[in-house]
């Protein structure tokens, strides 16, 4: 029979760490296109109806498994070899994504808010094409027995950086600017 203590052990295991990391960097973007930018582009004073549309950029989501089966199957030139297929993917959207993040940070949403737009649902669909790596590479990566531990890890890291890019990223705005706030939420 399992105690408490033999069941939260599996959470020390190092390979739980890393998925926890992967939870936040997947949940990190989610405020960026979602409540946090609603914020900023209330406050740059853009009109109502083009704030809702920006709830558009969400679909990415919803849709992903359409692009999904591309990216579990399709080797990246030169990186896959050396890497694996994971890994590779893991790496190649996790710099889209930082670039695509520091770009929607100094885009000016009351000048062009197409472009701020655009930049989102960039963000949103590398941010969705992330998710699939990690799902992926998590079920690869761990035991059957530790699958469950796996996807909770997951969970708590994208709750924290949810929070992170929500809460965190309003303060930064707040102190430092939106274009700062969001080069920080890029970098993590």
């Amino acid at each position: 029979m399992n105690t408490w203590a033999q069941a939260l052990r599996v959470y020390g295991n190092p390979r739980l760490l890393a998925i926890l990391a992967m939870g936040f960097a997947s949940g990190l973007p989610l405020a960026l296109t979602g409540a946090t930018l609603q914020v900023w582009l209330a406050e740059a004073h853009v009109s109502l109806v083009d704030i809702g549309l920006f709830a558009l950029v969400g679909i990415a989501y919803s849709v992903k498994f359409v692009w999904s089966p591309l990216i579990d199957r399709m080797p990246l030139p030169w990186l896959t070899a050396r890497l694996g297929q994971r890994r590779s993917w893991s790496i190649a959207i996790q710099l889209a994504l930082a670039c695509a993040i520091a770009a929607l940070g100094a885009s000016d949403p009351v000048s062009d808010v197409w472009r701020t737009a655009a930049l989102a649902a960039l963000v949103a669909f590398l941010s969705a094409s992330q998710d699939i790596v990690i799902d992926a590479y998590r079920i690869e990566l761990l035991d059957a027995d530790e699958q469950g531990a796996g996807a909770a890890a997951t969970q708590w890291g994208y709750r924290f950086g949810v929070i992170a890019s929500g809460a965190g990223a309003m303060a930064l705005a707040e102190l430092f600017g939106w274009p700062r706030a969001y080069l920080v939420m890029a970098s993590l």
